[in-house]
């Protein structure tokens, strides 16, 4: 059954994001990050801090593709968004890892369904990180080992956060596939498989086709969109999912 979409907080505020975006490469390179750190790219004067008069980039809708709160192009982008998926080769700059990479574009309307279609040909035992960038740096919480339905319990249950804030981004791996699904703070989802074909079939389900072209909002000047209420939701959804470091998640920003 489809979960209910949440209204999101009304006091939006926006930090510019010139370029890549902290997580931008967050969530990839991909997976078996239990077995090395995540590569970064550099922050490159990125500030997603709270600020009092955010710019007036309020628009949402283009054509038949509507965003979700989570980010908006820069007044100075030359991105239109528009839904679809790309598929390229993912190569790794400090190893010799190259892997067959998939990045959609989904309109908001469509935007929960297709991640949850996504997560089907993981397997039933997977392994989840939830990242952060609330504070204007990324950090991971992990949890290994957790059961497909249990997490999809949660994320249903955050889906307004998972939706809607811009500082919030996960990655799901199958324990017994390299493979790995990430949704991130764009509202993008990427999939690093070998094999590629059950994950475009997914996205063929829910009406997302291939573009050649397909220019995504993480390439060009864009906001960010989060508030307090979401950074306090944030640290739910990893008290719920039961992350590695919970007690520290749940200290951050405490009074």
């Amino acid at each position: 059954m489809r979960c209910p979409v949440a209204t999101a907080p009304r006091n939006r505020c926006y930090g510019m994001a010139s370029g890549p975006h902290p997580l931008d490469s967050h969530l990839g390179p991909p997976a078996r990050r239990y077995l090395q750190p995540a590569l970064r790219s550099p922050r490159r004067g990125v500030s997603v801090n709270t600020i009092p008069n955010p710019p007036r980039t309020e628009r949402a809708t283009y054509g038949d593709f509507t965003l979700t709160d989570a980010v908006r192009p820069g007044p100075r982008s030359p991105v239109i968004p528009r839904e679809g998926y790309r598929v390229q080769i993912y190569r790794d700059p400090r190893s010799s890892i190259r892997l067959p990479m998939l990045t959609a574009a989904v309109s908001k309307e469509r935007l929960f369904d297709a991640f949850l279609a996504l997560m089907e040909p993981l397997g039933t035992s997977l392994h989840v990180v939830l990242e952060s960038s609330h504070a204007g740096t990324a950090v991971e919480y992990r949890r290994r080992g957790v059961e497909k339905m249990v997490l999809l319990s949660h994320f249903c249950e955050f889906e307004d956060l998972l939706m809607n804030d811009g500082c919030t981004g996960i990655a799901v791996m199958s324990r017994k596939k390299f493979v790995e699904v990430q949704f991130d703070e764009h509202k993008l989802l990427n999939v690093y498989a070998r094999d590629l074909k059950p994950y475009r079939r997914a996205l063929r389900s829910v009406g997302v086709r291939k573009r050649e072209l397909l220019p995504l909002i993480s390439e060009g000047d864009h906001l960010h969109h989060t508030t307090a209420e979401y950074e306090t939701g944030f640290r739910r959804l990893c008290a719920w999912v039961g992350v590695e470091d919970t007690e520290e998640v749940l200290s951050d920003g405490a009074e």
